[in-house]
């Protein structure tokens, strides 16, 4: 069953390492089944508050998600978001196609 992984940062330190993060962060979906269906800016906060950047991505399963994660290409990269971000990376599994 198809599974989002829905990420939300918001922006705490250097914007040039979350920009290369943005930019090394696509080659290490692909190789998953991964592919963005929102990807940053711009948006709109219909209640409550958001400073937050948010990404959507697409993957074949849970499965294909979590070895995105896990793989060592995506791991290489995960300090530049985690020292320069706070948020939260979440995976739901899609729902059957009515």
């Amino acid at each position: 069953m198809t599974a989002y992984v829905i990420a939300e940062a918001e922006l705490t330190g250097d914007p040039e390492m979350v920009a290369r993060y943005s930019a090394e962060l696509v080659s290490t979906i692909e190789p998953h089944g991964g592919r963005y269906l929102v990807r940053g800016a711009p948006w709109q906060v219909l209640e409550g508050e958001s400073k937050a950047f948010t990404g959507v991505i697409e993957f074949p399963s849970a499965e294909a998600a979590q070895r995105w994660y896990d793989s060592p290409a995506y791991q290489e990269i995960v300090p530049l978001r985690v020292r320069n971000t706070r948020g939260r990376i979440l995976i739901f599994e899609g729902v059957p196609a009515v």
